[in-house]
């Protein structure tokens, strides 16, 4: 695995690699269980890539948090959305209380969720929110630069060290979320550049759009790329803080402290997953931290997932955000798990063993 680092400005951190050895153990695990082998799919292939990330055979994550990264962006101001900024604040009070669509299906999934400022424009007073606000929302993206590469290193560093936090109070996984108005535009624009795809290829109506609202959004997203001169050979650094948010770069963050102290990442939706793409360009080894959850039903889900070379499990055509789509892959792979310890052993039957004839 590559531990190659491609921006000078986080040489300071060690990207850790998986462990191939405990991989290679629990894929014996797994061909011993009394079941033909590979069956269980993309769980059993989840299952084993834990073992690698988390450096153990017995591979547990029964302390999981999930990290929602709660940020403004001016681009809200072309009407490219149905609701306007003020709800991000307050949407975000509401996972701070315990009171949101996150809160409500994380419980379910025994998920402990933070609520992060990292670039609202109001301040929310609430004992659950983490204050790491970098600035009161981004620029509008259709006018010009969205923050300063300095704004956006500093985002993506707090990020990195949310995860650490998260490892220091004995997480074993991390669940990446978002809420801020306006972030499948900036989204969409990061997209289209990254992809190399136009502004339609790539756009949806997020949280819900007339169709002239979906056109106005389209011009906004192939404005924003123009003005900002926007293409693929800009690092991610510089293309977060062309056509970025705090959300995003938060989340870039995140993914490579997966890498840094050793956790699983996981990717929600299109925001989530655009995140995701930028910190690989930025050290192709945080790849190998991230696990794809779900596939968006916004035009681009599917295209950002293949450039990462990542497969989501769950097609379910969801799109609300907060982390809510990751979240669901968690019931799943405690099922997996599981089976990995406690299914019978073909040593412990008289059904022979089945063979890789690949």
């Amino acid at each position: 695995m590559s531990n190659e680092i491609l921006n000078n400005e986080f040489s300071q951190y060690t990207f850790k690699k998986t462990d191939t050895s405990v991989i290679n153990r629990v894929k014996k695990n797994w061909n011993s269980i009394a079941k033909p082998l590979g069956s269980l799919g993309r769980l059993e292939e989840i299952v084993i890539r834990l073992s690698g990330i988390l450096g153990d055979e017995n591979v547990r994550i029964d302390r999981r948090c999930a990290l929602i990264a709660c940020a403004d962006n001016g681009v809200v101001a072309e009407g490219v959305t149905q609701s306007d900024s003020a709800v991000t604040a307050l949407v975000a009070g509401e996972i701070a209380a315990g009171k949101s669509n996150i809160n409500v299906m994380g419980a379910a999934a025994n998920v402990d969720v933070y609520a992060v400022d990292v670039g609202m424009m109001q301040d929310v007073f609430c004992e659950g929110i983490l204050s790491r606000k970098v600035a009161r929302g981004t620029a509008n993206i259709a006018k010009g630069p969205a923050m300063s590469r300095e704004q956006a290193l500093q985002a993506v560093n707090t990020g990195i060290s949310l995860v650490g936090e998260m490892k220091d109070k004995g997480y074993q996984i991390v669940v990446t979320g978002e809420m801020g108005i306006g972030n499948t535009t900036t989204s969409s624009a990061l997209a289209a550049v990254l992809l190399g795809r136009s502004a339609e290829e790539v756009t949806g109506r997020g949280a819900g759009l007339t169709t002239e609202g979906l056109r106005k959004k389209i011009q906004t997203v192939q404005k924003a790329v123009e003005v900002n001169h926007a293409t693929a050979q800009d690092d991610s650094l510089l293309l977060l803080s062309k056509l970025g948010g705090y959300d995003i770069a938060a989340m870039t963050g995140m993914f490579l402290g997966g890498a840094v102290y050793g956790l699983p990442i996981l990717i929600d939706g299109i925001i989530s997953s655009v995140a995701a793409l930028l910190a690989y360009r930025l050290v192709p080894a945080c790849r190998d931290y991230m696990i794809a959850t779900h596939v968006t039903e916004e035009p681009a889900g599917i295209a950002v997932l293949n450039a990462l070379g990542l497969q989501p499990v769950i097609h379910a055509g969801m799109y609300l955000g907060e982390g809510t789509g990751a979240v669901c892959l968690l019931p799943l792979l405690d099922i997996a798990l599981s089976e990995y310890r406690y299914a019978h052993r073909f040593s412990e039957t008289d059904i022979v063993q089945y063979e890789d004839l690949k």
